[in-house]
């Protein structure tokens, strides 16, 4: 996993919580680099699995909601980060669509060991998306968590439906169905 995941995490729970739950949950997860990471440098996924873990154990709070936190988190700063990438999406459809065969192309030019998920995306009808999430390492909760921050970034009102299926093979899978809402008056 890119270290830019680790090092925006890390933010997250500075701005958030503070330099001390950050220090403590880095102490908690016994990290082999003591929590020193590069954004690109490239890290086992476990060790995210780990900080998150410790941050759930110091906070209370739920290991699926943190995840879902930090990809709204991560989103937003995607948007600010990386512009170019918005450039040509008007709205979430838009842009979830792009994901597999423009932005994740721009990303393997950028970060070219990067293991991404799979994220085909189909239109069944207007104003509807599914977005089908596989990757080895079972991160639906960020995907569910990427997918709100994209709604919100681009002002949409659009109902998610998640729909976890069985794994295929190594893979973990979900389904996301989003459904506009009507226009006013509609």
């Amino acid at each position: 996993m890119k270290g830019v995941v680790f090092t925006e995490f890390m933010e997250l729970v500075e701005a958030r919580m503070g330099l001390d739950m950050l220090d403590r949950i880095i102490i908690e997860a016994n990290l082999p680099n003591d929590g020193a990471y590069t954004s690109v440098g490239t890290y086992d996924h476990a060790e995210l699995v780990r900080l998150v873990v410790a941050l759930s154990n110091a906070s209370g709070l739920a290991i699926p909601a943190l995840i879902h936190l930090f990809g709204q988190h991560l989103f937003q700063r995607f948007s600010v980060g990386y512009p170019a990438l918005f450039a040509d999406a008007s709205n979430t459809y838009d842009f979830l669509s792009r994901i597999d065969d423009v932005i994740h192309v721009e990303v393997r030019k950028l970060y070219p060991d990067a293991e991404l998920p799979k994220l085909p995306c189909e239109r069944p009808a207007p104003g509807e998306l599914v977005l089908m999430y596989s990757s080895p390492r079972g991160f639906a909760d960020l995907a569910a968590g990427l997918i709100d921050g994209c709604i919100a970034h681009f002002k949409e009102t659009i109902s998610v439906t998640r729909t976890d299926l069985p794994m295929e093979g190594n893979l973990h899978r979900t389904r996301f169905h989003l459904v506009s809402a009507p226009a006013a008056g509609a």
